[in-house]
Parts: C-alpha cells; structure tokens; sequence
C-alpha cells in the first residue's frame, strides 16, 4: 500500500486508500451544493420574497389578538410565540404536507395532490385561517399560469386551493430539490409573522433581525425530522392561535385579516 508522509511537527502518515476516501467525500458534499442550480435558486428567492404578490403581508395568523390581549410584548415574546408556532405547527404539519405535495407534484399524481390539499385546508382551524389559504393559495396559482406553468391550470377553479400547493408545484417545475424548497417556504412564513410583529408590537428592525436569525436556526434544525414524519405523524398543536384567530374576527380594531 502506497503512502504519503506529510512533515509537520507531528508527522502523519495517510493511506492512498484514506486520502481516496477523502476525496470521495469531497466530491459528494460538492455534488449535493451544486445539485440546486443557480436559475432554481433564484426561483427559491422569488417565491420566499415579501415581495410576492400573494398578500401574505395582510395576515398575522392570530399574532395580532395575541398582541391586543398583552400575550406578545416584545422581541422575546413575540419570538416565543412565532417558534411555538413553527414548532407545533409549521414542523409537524405544513412542511410533511408540503413534502407528499412535492412528491405528489413531482410524479405527476395530480389526485394524490389534491387529497393533500384539502387535508391541509381543513386542518385550519377558523374561517379566517381557511380564507387566508385560499386567498394566498389561489394569488399564488394565478402568478403561476400567468408565468406559464401548466399545471397550474386546473387550481385556479379550485375552491380550497392552499399556499403550500402552489408553492410545491412552483417548486417542482422550477426543478428546486426538496429539501430546499421546504426551508424556502418555512422562511416565507416566518418573515411574514415577524413582518406582522414588526408593525404589530411595534418591534425595532433589529429585533426583528434578531427573531428571525433565531427561527432560521430553529428551521434548520428541525427540517429532515419535519420531512421524515409519517402520516400517522401529522399534527398541529396550537389551540391558543385557534382561539384568537376566531376571538379576532370581532377584534374592535384591526390591522390584519386574521
């Protein structure tokens, strides 16, 4: 076996076999950052952008009665609330929900598709929750055909069409891998709710940097355990938000739809 002698203070003596080895791990870890193509990355930021014209900006998803209750006072509260959110919700419901919408997408399983859909609009909890999705959801599909995706077509009738479905078909025909696309869409969500914590509170900009550097970390750490769930897995467990999500329909004044 051929070896190599590297001559430091401390000599060390590597295989051709290791230094093989390393080169294949190299390699790998190379072809997986390269496996998102810079026209797919640029379409990620396309869809996670506030600029969007989906009118995510007009939703806190009950933050706003949370905020009038005395429930959220500051940086640090709203951040417990946002992360209590993509904890209990967004990590164990919409991002599994997302991931078989890919799926479905990906294979061309149109029904399968649709099924999900439809869980995911009734696992919203108020009417104020269900309206957001489809007001999102059907901006989002008309952005789409209007851009010339296909597939898009058959959504735009649809009654209960949901933000992750459009945002999973944008993210299959625009050839973004999985994974990838699911932190883009859970990014999305969160820079909207701290955008609402923002003008809500009101929080100073970097508050609002620092919340969000704190949820990108939680996300990171919580995207392949979201993704690897099973059906039987799914849940949402945020009845708080349930309750103030109705408690604001009659919210004497108001800043947000929901």
């Amino acid at each position: 076996m051929t070896t190599m002698l590297t001559l430091t203070p401390t000599t060390t003596v590597m295989s051709t076999t290791t230094v093989m080895a390393l080169t294949a791990t190299v390699t790998t870890t190379t072809d997986m950052v390269s496996s998102l193509s810079s026209a797919a990355l640029l379409r990620l930021y396309q869809l996670s952008s506030a600029a969007l014209p989906i009118g995510a900006f007009a939703y806190s998803q009950g933050l706003e009665q949370a905020v009038a209750l005395g429930d959220v006072t500051c940086q640090a509260s709203s951040c417990a609330w946002i992360a209590g959110m993509l904890e209990r919700s967004v990590l164990t419901l919409d991002v599994p929900v997302f991931a078989r919408l890919y799926e479905a997408f990906d294979a061309g399983q149109v029904a399968e598709a649709q099924r999900w859909n439809d869980y995911l609009f009734a696992a919203r909890g108020t009417a104020e929750l269900r309206a957001e999705e489809r007001q999102t959801g059907s901006a989002l599909v008309r952005l789409l055909s209007r851009e010339g995706v296909e597939q898009a077509a058959p959504w735009l009738s649809h009654p209960r069409v949901t933000l992750a479905t459009g945002f999973a078909l944008a993210s299959v025909t625009w050839s973004a891998p999985l994974t990838e696309a699911a932190l883009a869409y859970v990014f999305a969500w969160a820079e909207a709710q701290v955008g609402a914590a923002t003008r809500l509170i009101p929080l100073g900009q970097s508050d609002a940097q620092r919340t969000i550097s704190q949820l990108v970390e939680r996300a990171a750490g919580g995207i392949e355990r979201a993704l690897s769930r099973t059906d039987a897995q799914l849940s949402s467990s945020a009845p708080g938000q349930v309750l103030l999500s109705a408690l604001h329909e009659t919210q004497y004044s108001r800043l947000f739809r929901s």
